[in-house]
C-alpha cells in the first residue's frame, strides 16, 4: 500500500498550505462565511493510525493525544462490542493503511478552526505534516481525499477550507480513485424507492430542488412534486440562521448535492445542521 500511496504524494505545498490563510469558500456558485486563518495547536509525533481518519498523537511533553481529522470521514473499520456487531465498509483497510503511510512515524501540527475537541475527548484538527524545518508541508485532509481514501464530511462548528477539499473530492471522484470506484460510496439520485433501502446510513445524494418551502420557520427543499413520498432535505428553524448566505429558499431550480443521514419522515429525507453539506452545483 505505501508504494501505492507514494505514487501520488505530488500534491502541491502551495495548495497544501493555503488553508493556512484566511480564506473564503465557495459551496458551488454560493458565497459561504468567510473561513478564519485556522489556529494553530500541538505538534507531536504520530504513534498509531487507528483508522483512516484518526490517530494518536505523542506530544513533546510525552502525552498522548487522540486526533480525529476534522471535515472528511473515512471508510468505517469494524466494529465490536457486547451488544453489537458493525462491517467494515468496504475499503476501510486500505484508507487506515493510506493514513498510516502518509504520517505514522512523522512530525505533524493540529491547526484547529472552531471545535478542538468532540465528545470523546479526541482533538478535532486539520492536520499539516511538518518538513525538515518543521514548516507546514502536506495537508493531510486533501491528500486522502485526492487519493479517494477518504470524503467530504463536515460536522456543525468544524471550520475548514470546503471549498478546496470538494474540488479534490469531486476530481477524485471523477478518476474513480480509490472509494469511489466502489457503489457503496456511489452519488444517490434523489429517487425515493432507491434511497428508502439506505435509511440510517451515510449517503451523497445529488439533484434538482423542485420547490422549496418555509413552514413555521423549518426549510424544505423538495426534490419531487409529491413531499409525501419523494425525497427532501430539512433545516430545522434553530439551524436557519446558518444557511443565511445560501438562502435555500431561493433554491428552486438549482442542482444541489447534500450528503448526510437518510431517515425516513414520509419519503426518505436528510436533515441539515449547517451548510458545510451542501454544495450549490448551479
Amino acid at each position: 500500500m505505501s508504494k501505492k500511496i507514494d505514487k501520488h504524494l505530488g500534491l502541491s505545498r502551495r495548495a497544501a498550505l493555503a488553508s493556512g490563510a484566511a480564506s473564503v469558500f465557495l459551496l458551488g456558485n454560493i458565497k459561504a462565511p468567510s473561513v478564519a486563518a485556522p489556529k494553530a495547536g500541538e505538534t507531536g509525533r504520530v504513534v498509531r493510525v487507528i483508522d483512516g481518519d484518526s490517530f494518536v498523537l505523542v506530544l513533546e511533553d510525552g502525552t498522548e493525544l487522540s486526533v480525529r481529522l476534522s471535515a472528511v470521514q473515512a471508510p468505517r473499520i469494524a466494529l465490536r462490542s457486547a451488544s453489537r456487531t458493525d462491517k467494515a465498509w468496504p475499503y476501510a483497510q486500505e484508507s487506515k493503511d493510506g493514513l498510516s503511510a502518509l504520517i505514522k512515524g512523522r512530525s505533524v501540527q493540529l491547526f484547529y478552526g472552531g471545535e478542538t475537541r468532540d465528545r470523546y475527548g479526541r482533538a478535532v484538527a486539520q492536520v499539516y505534516t511538518l518538513d525538515k524545518n518543521s514548516k507546514p508541508d502536506l495537508w493531510v485532509q486533501s491528500e486522502m481525499i485526492r487519493l479517494g481514501l477518504a470524503r467530504v464530511f463536515s460536522w456543525k462548528g468544524e471550520l475548514a477550507d470546503l471549498a478546496a477539499l470538494y474540488t479534490v473530492e469531486t476530481q477524485a471522484r471523477d478518476r474513480n480513485r480509490g472509494i469511489w470506484a466502489n457503489s457503496f460510496y456511489a452519488v444517490r439520485r434523489p429517487d425515493p424507492d432507491p434511497l428508502a433501502q439506505f435509511v440510517d446510513s451515510v449517503q451523497i445524494v445529488e439533484g434538482i430542488v423542485t420547490s422549496t418551502a418555509d413552514v413555521r420557520g423549518r426549510i424544505y427543499l423538495n426534490f419531487g412534486a409529491d413531499y409525501k413520498t419523494d425525497f427532501t432535505v430539512a433545516i430545522a428553524k434553530k439551524n436557519v440562521k446558518r444557511f443565511a448566505a445560501v438562502n435555500p429558499v431561493s433554491l428552486t431550480g438549482a442542482r444541489v448535492r447534500v450528503r448526510g443521514w437518510i431517515e425516513m419522515i414520509n419519503g426518505p429525507m436528510i436533515w441539515l445542521d449547517h451548510p458545510g453539506r451542501l454544495e450549490v452545483l448551479v
